[in-house]
């Protein structure tokens, strides 16, 4: 069985496990987590298989009476006719101390997890969700960034750089929780997210600007009928189904060939897309039986390596059922991969017709060639990109690449699972034609601190030096003509100068900064 499939579900088997054999004991009072028989999930995250779920009054509206607005309608009406199933089973996670907490008044009959002190004492109930898992339905957020250290980012972006957080997001996806973090400065006038995944929600925004997210999701949780809850639930669908009808709903999504875009699968949501009468339609008319599965994609083979660049640093960011992260190191100017999403399964066992879409990069430097019966492979071949412009009206610029991959399965269209590819987009690089053989790199300027271009410090680095590569007439490297402060220095390869004598690298960590440096070791 494939490596990303054996993750998820062996972190599947670990939850289920520790809820299944738990001990009884005293436990808390309905509705509060403590730390009394938390069961860990490896090193990733603990469960809490004892938590009680409140009992909220029947008597209690739904939605906010005061709430005139069409979905709120809607909601009441589906309530009445005894199609929406309410809020059994789901709970509020708020992790930011109530700094954006949602209303209390705005889902009377939503509880609201609470933390024992105990908890608190130790900041369990603060930043990025995930770190224990719940056996119930949960949607939270947390109103907060890192905004000091070496290391700035969005909660988002941090869990992307991590390795143990990527895979924490990924267990939160496949446990029915999902949570909302604010872009803050990861998404303005430049995207600096590695790559795009469904395992979260980031609104576009700091403070209080992931609210408007959290109350369209639970409309639509509230609209799903009881059997499609239920069965959501017990499938461990609830999050890539929201993360379905919330992008299938945005304002200016009203195809599925526009679905299948880059515009219904950014980096960061504006709250002005959100379009929650529309998502509370299509939750309450989703069946059992209806219900696309998750996309779990595996790579067969690639050219990103396990060292690459001077530094000698990893192209495989982290391979994660749903999401692929790749970052480009290597000097290549074309780079492959062969992936496949041969292990999804539907849910009710449907056939599934798979699609590959580039979501955003250059369509002239990706190729996409799917393979297989229902499209189920595909050969992927992207060529270098320099920093390039994406969006309508106020255009922001990136340096990464998506592809999306869809599952349709005859009556509704899954979440994306991703495929990212980051660039150094803080190095300046020139490719030359080499006659029928593609292109070549000629020069790259590596000293991103000396033209003050930001990069991120867990991802990358700057050398205060630029390479120049000379060929032979048979294309093989002949020599690299290294200019520094120092003046120029000829290498016969990158480990090596021109007389023999042998070269190391060191990264050198600094506030906000990693820099490669070099010393020649002395035969």
């Amino acid at each position: 069985m494939r490596h990303n499939l054996l993750v998820a579900s062996a972190l599947c088997i670990a939850v289920v496990s520790a809820i299944s054999l738990s001990a009884s004991r005293v436990l808390a009072d309905p509705g509060v987590l403590d730390d009394t028989n938390l069961q860990p999930v490896g090193n990733i995250a603990l469960v809490a298989p004892d938590f009680e779920m409140p009992i909220m009054s029947d008597a209690l509206p739904l939605v906010d009476p005061g709430d005139s607005s069409p979905e709120a309608s809607m909601l009441r009406r589906l309530d009445n006719e005894g199609v929406a199933g309410g809020f059994e089973g789901i709970i509020y996670e708020n992790r930011d101390g109530d700094h954006s907490r949602l209303d209390m008044g705005m889902f009377p009959r939503l509880p609201h997890l609470q933390f024992s002190d105990a908890l608190k004492k130790k900041k369990a109930h603060l930043g990025l969700g995930g770190r224990i898992i719940l056996p119930a339905i949960v949607v939270g957020n947390s109103s907060t960034a890192i905004v000091s250290g070496s290391a700035p980012r969005s909660q988002t972006r941090l869990a992307m750089t991590n390795p143990k957080l990527s895979a924490q997001a990924l267990l939160t996806y496949i446990s029915n929780h999902l949570y909302v973090y604010p872009e803050h400065r990861d998404y303005d006038a430049v995207d600096l997210y590695p790559v795009n995944w469904p395992y979260t929600l980031t609104s576009q925004g700091s403070s209080r600007s992931d609210k408007p997210f959290l109350r369209v999701l639970f409309f639509a949780l509230a609209a799903l009928p009881s059997d499609t809850r239920k069965t959501l639930q017990e499938k461990r669908l609830v999050a890539p189904t929201l993360q379905m009808i919330l992008r299938r709903s945005l304002k200016g999504v009203y195809s599925r060939d526009k679905y299948m875009s880059g515009a219904a699968h950014p980096s960061a949501f504006h709250r002005d897309r959100l379009a929650p009468e529309r998502m509370v339609s299509l939750a309450a008319s989703l069946r059992p039986d209806e219900i696309p599965p998750i996309v779990v994609l595996e790579v067969e083979e690639e050219s990103f390596l396990p060292k690459a660049g001077l530094a000698g640093l990893s192209e495989r960011l982290f391979n994660t059922p749903a999401s692929i992260g790749r970052i480009w190191r290597g000097p290549e100017y074309t780079k492959r991969m062969k992936v496949t999403a041969a292990a999804t399964n539907d849910p009710n066992g449907r056939d599934l017709e798979f699609s590959w879409v580039l979501l955003q990069g250059d369509p002239e430097k990706v190729r996409i060639d799917p393979q297989g019966p229902g499209n189920t492979r595909a050969e992927i071949s992207i060529d270098w990109h320099d920093t390039f412009e994406i969006g309508r009206g106020k255009k922001r610029k990136t340096n990464r690449v998506d592809i999306g991959v869809f599952a349709y399965n005859g009556a509704h269209d899954s979440a994306p699972s991703f495929i990212s590819i980051a660039f150094p987009g803080h190095q300046i690089r020139e490719y030359e034609m080499r006659g029928n053989y593609g292109k070549r790199l000629a020069r790259i300027d590596y000293d991103a601190e000396a033209r003050d271009h930001y990069y991120d410090p867990l991802l990358f680095w700057s050398a205060p030096w630029s390479d120049s590569f000379v060929y032979s007439p048979d294309g093989t490297l002949s020599s690299i003509w290294r200019l520094d402060q120092n003046g120029t220095t000829v290498l016969r390869d990158a480990s090596h100068l021109e007389n023999g004598a042998e070269l190391e690298y060191q990264l050198t960590e600094k506030k906000r900064k990693r820099v490669l440096g070099l010393t020649k070791i002395e035969e």
